[in-house]
């Protein structure tokens, strides 16, 4: 009887363990559904429309996603703030759209500005587009753009180059009559960062030196270094003392081994060895 019991406990408890493992591996295979279903998994650029909001200052800036649209409606002489993230390998491009009173426009000679900031408070230039425009006299918008330079993973302490972080983009205008201040508008700003990959990235060297004009040397002239060029050429070509380090360093490393593993064997050895053993 008490073996009859026993196993019929044993059954149950065995059941209990199965219909708990299904369980989980129903919940897991569910959670995995859900979670490679893409609309369960949407950016964060489109979850919604952007902030209609804008920060004054770079501790209030308003937050974007890459990608993410954001619109404001300030006073002319206000400062707007947004930031955004950019990683390493990455450029980004600002576009402001600053739109105002189609009376107001075409009375009002206005010059708008964008300019961009790292997380370090740096102004970083635009490698191209058009940073600062003034509204034309029979139009109601003002179109600005600025493309920066891709994002790099260090950078020298005195350099200014662009570092992974966040990034401010700060709208104004910069040339307005008196009497126009506080005139309203409507300003939408949007970042679009991409991939730049590797075509891009730069690794400290010159493809040719810096020199001010074109250095010609006659072909019957004896042969002599050109105006301008140290006499034994320039050391920007494939051969510089980057490469006598690398090379010495690991002519070095290796003899550092081969002695290492000497050391390492004689002493592994007994010191005397009986002979004929």
């Amino acid at each position: 009887m008490v073996t009859t019991t026993s196993r019929r406990a044993r059954g149950v408890r065995g059941a209990f363990a199965g219909a708990l493992l299904a369980g989980l591996t129903l919940f897991t295979s569910a959670g995995a559904a859900v979670a490679d279903d893409p609309s369960a998994s949407a950016s964060p650029g489109d979850e919604g429309p952007g902030p209609t909001e804008a920060g004054t200052t770079f501790r209030t800036a308003t937050a974007l996603q890459q990608g993410q649209s954001g619109t404001a409606q300030a006073s002319a002489g206000d400062y707007l703030y947004w930031v955004f993230p950019a990683d390493t390998g990455q450029r980004a491009t600002v576009k402001a759209t600053v739109k105002l009173p189609e009376s107001e426009a075409r009375r009002s000679g206005s010059t708008w500005q964008i300019d961009v900031y790292d997380g370090l408070r740096r102004r970083q230039a635009c490698q191209y587009g058009h940073q600062t425009r003034k509204a034309a006299a029979d139009a109601s918008s003002v179109e600005l753009s600025c493309v920066l330079r891709t994002v790099r993973s260090w950078s020298e302490p005195w350099a200014n180059d662009p570092l992974p972080g966040s990034y401010y983009v700060r709208l104004t205008v910069v040339n307005l009559p008196a009497n126009d201040l506080g005139l309203p508008f409507e300003a939408e700003v949007r970042a679009d960062v991409v991939d730049a990959g590797g075509a891009h990235h730069v690794d400290g060297a010159l493809a040719e030196p810096l020199v001010p004009g074109i250095s010609v040397t006659s072909a019957s002239a004896a042969p002599k270094a050109s105006a301008g060029e140290p006499e034994d050429g320039w050391a920007s070509g494939w051969w510089t003392t980057r490469w006598l380090w690398t090379v010495g360093g690991g002519v070095l490393a290796a003899l550092a081994a081969v002695f290492g593993y000497s050391l390492t064997r004689g002493r592994g050895r007994p010191a005397h060895v009986p002979h004929g053993l």
